[in-house]
């Protein structure tokens, strides 16, 4: 079927790209070794989720890719593991105390904490030095995303993607409801959304799909765009570990997820994005923030029900760094050599995503890909990810503990505020 087709239309792309050699380049298989130069297959170990809500393996045609391009030189070992981001990355800190961590990890400085402990205890190997002779690797790495990766010592931990193009956060959006609500088009400025929000709330359908766990995913990403609409909001939203949140741009934070709340399902509070997802799409809510990768976790059926656009005001949320992976230094000089080969093929991978997904033909394909497109574009602003900005506490705990007491009015905004400041006393202490 021409949805069917049009969503899978990148992954054709690329796979064309592959057969044709055109991944090659940054360093495949060498079939005209003689026997004596032949060395055994290096395997990298690393471990990638199984999405719990859709099944689906993440990052499976990455490590295909990869395995297929050194076949005899290097193996990409995946384990396969049915969890959640959030579930991985608690899990990270665990082996990294029992010494178990993969070859490879991610999502590494989605909690600075850790980030920051993992580096100074030099847990991390330094990838400069291998950035700095490969030219070619360097030349495929776009300035914004290579600064991300860039640690505060001038050194790079953590292995870039090619590309910003694809780690934005805006909102989707079912055109049917829309639709029956009498809305045209997704809202330009924050002051249209909630009249988008009141007008599908007087048809009886539910605006948001939210939760409350998980460092608050959904809610967040709306709350923080909207924080930073004015540039005393977008300034705090740049701060590394603020200071305190009994600020203007603090306030607004709490008076916005109180707000939102009050657009939402009855079952989002003390659940994990799961419910949102599930929330969307059953058509029990007519939006659902989340970033460009859900574009691939869209059920059969719905590719003409689901559009994309950027929160109002043209912003998006994205922090490429989010993106880079890293290589464990206590590993044997090979396989870390290795494992370097993989981030390097990675980056060329991602630049050939970003060069099929803008040259493909947006006729044969869904239209969220070509709303993705023109969001990511014409964005006017775009935000940091508060993952790579907050205390960890704020994030793992209090998140989760303050959203439904400030949905349930047993706390006020100021309640929230001082939720909030408590979190960063405690994260110092722990320091």
């Amino acid at each position: 079927m021409k949805n069917k087709k049009g969503k899978r239309t990148l992954a054709l792309l690329l796979a064309v790209a592959m057969a044709g050699g055109l991944l090659t380049g940054c360093g495949g298989k060498n079939n005209n070794k003689t026997e004596e130069e032949s060395t055994e297959e290096v395997r990298i170990p690393i471990i990638f989720t199984v999405d719990p809500t859709t099944g689906k393996k993440n990052n499976q045609e990455l490590a295909d890719a990869f395995n297929r391009a050194y076949e005899g030189k290097y193996y990409l070992d995946v384990q396969w593991v049915l969890e959640t981001e959030e579930e991985y990355r608690q899990n990270l800190k665990r082996m990294n105390v029992t010494g178990t961590l993969p070859a490879i990890i991610y999502d590494v400085c989605t909690v600075p904490s850790f980030y920051q402990m993992m580096v100074e205890e030099g847990r991390l190997t330094d990838l400069t030095p291998y950035l700095e002779e490969d030219e070619k690797w360097m030349a495929e790495i776009e300035p914004a995303v290579l600064k991300g990766c860039t640690y505060e010592d001038g050194k790079v931990y953590l292995g870039p993607i090619s590309t910003a193009a694809f780690t934005c956060a805006g909102m989707y959006y079912n055109e049917e409801l829309f639709t029956q609500a009498g809305v045209d088009s997704f809202p330009a400025t924050w002051e249209e959304f909630y009249a988008c929000c009141d007008k599908l709330k007087e048809k009886g359908i539910t605006p948001l799909a939210l939760h409350t766990e998980g460092t608050g995913w959904t809610p967040m990403l709306i709350a923080t765009a909207a924080v930073a609409e004015d540039p005393e909001g977008a300034d705090f939203m740049h701060r590394m570990l603020p200071e305190s949140y009994d600020n203007p741009s603090g306030y607004k934070l709490a008076a916005t997820l109180q707000k939102l709340f009050t657009y939402t399902t009855e079952d989002a509070l003390h659940v994990d994005y799961d419910v949102a997802y599930s929330n969307f799409f059953s058509g029990k809510a007519a939006m659902l923030a989340n970033g460009y990768w859900l574009i691939d976790q869209i059920p059969d059926g719905w590719e003409d029900k689901v559009r994309f656009a950027a929160f109002p005001q043209r912003t998006m949320v994205a922090s490429p760094e989010t993106f880079g992976w890293a290589v464990v230094s206590t590993y044997s000089d090979e396989v870390k050599e290795a494992a370097v080969e993989f981030l390097k093929f990675r980056t060329h991978y991602n630049k050939q995503e970003k060069e099929a997904f803008f040259t493909q033909d947006f006729e044969e394909a869904p239209k969220v890909l070509s709303d993705y497109m023109e969001a990511f574009t014409g964005a006017a602003q775009i935000v940091p990810n508060y993952q790579v900005k907050w205390n960890s506490i704020l994030q793992e705990e209090t998140i989760g503990e303050a959203l439904p007491l400030l949905k349930e009015g047993k706390i006020d905004t100021e309640g929230f505020v001082k939720m909030a400041d408590e979190s960063i006393k405690e994260y110092e202490a722990e320091q």
